[in-house]
């Protein structure tokens, strides 16, 4: 955060005045759009979602609380491939509709799937998830005292729940809404697919295709400031709102049974979202795989799926142990110094891919050509880049973005570790490394696992900070794939977006298989 904000005030003014006057209100004012339209919908589609499969009963119900899941699998920007593939000009629908009916191109209007609505589609898509698990965990969570007592005053079930349910589990859907957002304001992929010009898309573009470090650090500063802001946002607004079971006892809320038109509407309401966010797409990318001539099997392609497994196990195992570290000197020093290093840990993932890789390569490449001028000039030998450009520091990025999502996990599994048992392998000797090793690792070994998996998969889809870090003749699957479809080779792009998406897949089960078993 300080290389960028360093890097940006020492850009001239010129180029702030230059980026004023040209696209900064561009960026800005889509930027807001978009996360607007994806906190509208994600909140609908997750809160709506999560009530229906926890409060009530009705066909298919038990298959829903699992499929709402999957979309999480999918990056945004594989989404937004198999949707153009099978809405644009040339696509399925349209050509379909064309040779039913006779029409031409002019004799009728389609949605156009590459703008700021389709961007925000996509998103949407795959990020309700985020709202429908936090939500539903809260509905879970709900004792049904509150919820009756209003209805024996006189409220319909819409009212209990929108003046009475709803406020209660705030606190959870704010965090899954501000989830998305986040994502949202770091998505690069998608809305450069779809020529939707967000402060992202101007980094990258700055970076690479103008080579103005100044331009990318300032527009870097601009996101930079408008994550935070969000961030801090819902926690100033909530104030010291605190929400508390009332009564002794927690009783579950019975789950009320719908039928006729209700029933109806629920299975249609729960069925969209996992229709057109997981099976639509995954016909799609299956049909475009198999008139692809991308072949996995071939070393190139061997190549690309090393280069990802290598930096997401890489990157998982570095960002575990830190989040250890972390998390273990928060439980064996509690204070302020531990409180501010956890917090600053978590503020990476609020900060989007794009920002951490102009944040890492400012300083690091004025470091690189510092030592190497000093070494020129001291024993005539050049270092070239050291540290920029290589794998390690692309780790780095890795490890700032995805530490929030490892200590989380890491401190979920912690917090049913007992302090008597710190206590006790102390009085037999132990040091805290020991206590460390010997006590709290193999009884957190589930929850390292997770851990391990949430952040392999979410360096296997990583976008912006892998295309403009990585080393050189260095691709991954997600480059590729952005590659390709970038030069219209939709079948092509579909390969790599498949094995991402597989790949996606196995944190997606692993939380089905919590989910189901919350009851």
């Amino acid at each position: 955060m300080l290389a960028v904000a360093l890097a940006a005030l020492t850009g001239g003014t010129d180029t702030v005045q230059h980026l004023i006057d040209t696209v900064l209100g561009r960026y800005a004012l889509n930027t807001l759009v978009l996360v607007l339209l994806v906190a509208v919908g994600t909140f609908c589609l997750g809160v709506g979602s999560a009530w229906l499969v926890t409060m009530t009963r009705f066909p298919g119900v038990r298959l829903f609380e699992v499929a709402l899941v999957l979309p999480l699998a999918f990056p945004a920007y594989v989404m937004a491939y198999a949707y153009t593939y099978l809405l644009d000009h040339p696509g399925i629908v349209q050509s379909t509709l064309r040779d039913v009916t006779g029409w031409g191109p002019r004799d009728y209007w389609f949605p156009e799937i590459r703008s700021m609505g389709g961007a925000a589609t996509m998103l949407v898509l795959v990020l309700y998830p985020y709202v429908y698990l936090l939500a539903r965990a809260a509905f879970l969570q709900q004792s049904s005292a509150a919820f009756l007592a209003a209805r024996t005053l006189g409220h319909s079930s819409l009212s209990a729940f929108l003046r009475v349910s709803l406020p209660m589990a705030r606190p959870a859907i704010a965090g899954g809404v501000l989830l998305a957002v986040m994502e949202t304001i770091a998505d690069f992929g998608t809305v450069a697919y779809f020529s939707v010009q967000t402060f992202a898309t101007g980094i990258y573009t700055s970076w690479f295709s103008m080579a103005d470090r100044a331009g990318a650090a300032q527009l870097a500063l601009c996101l930079l400031s408008f994550a935070l802001l969000l961030a801090l946002s819902e926690r100033i607004q909530r104030g010291r709102a605190r929400y508390h079971h009332a009564g002794k006892a927690h009783v579950t809320m019975p789950p009320e049974a719908l039928t006729g038109w209700r029933a109806v509407a629920s299975v249609v309401i729960c069925a969209f979202p996992v229709v057109f966010g997981f099976l639509v797409p995954t016909v799609a990318l299956f049909a475009m795989g198999i008139d692809s001539e991308q072949d996995l099997l071939s070393r190139r392609y061997i190549g690309f799926i090393s280069n990802s497994l290598t930096l997401a196990s890489v990157a998982a195992a570095v960002t575990v142990g830190a989040a250890v570290i972390v998390g273990f000197y928060q439980r064996l020093r509690p204070g302020k110094i531990s409180s501010v290093a956890g917090y600053i840990a978590r503020l990476g993932y609020a900060v989007p891919g794009g920002v951490i890789a102009v944040g890492l390569m400012v300083p690091f490449a004025a470091f690189d050509n510092a030592l190497d001028a000093w070494m020129r000039a001291r024993f005539d030998y050049s270092t070239g880049l050291l540290v920029t450009g290589s794998i390690w520091l692309l780790v780095g990025a890795y490890m700032v973005r995805f530490l929030a999502a490892a200590l989380g996990a890491y401190e979920g599994g912690q917090s049913t570790v007992h302090v008597n048992m710190d206590a006790a392998a102390r009085s037999l000797g132990q040091t805290p490394m020991g206590t460390l090793r010997r006590v709290h690792l193999p009884i957190l070994t589930p929850s390292l696992l997770t851990a391990l998996l949430i952040v392999f998969v979410d360096v296997m889809k990583e976008l912006p900070a892998t295309l403009i870090m990585r080393p050189f003749n260095y691709d991954t699957l997600a480059v590729q794939a952005y590659r390709l479809a970038s030069d219209e080779r939709l079948e092509g792009a579909a390969v790599p977006s498949l094995v991402i998406v597989a790949m996606g897949l196995l944190p997606v089960i692993l939380i089905c298989r919590q989910v189901g078993r919350r009851r």
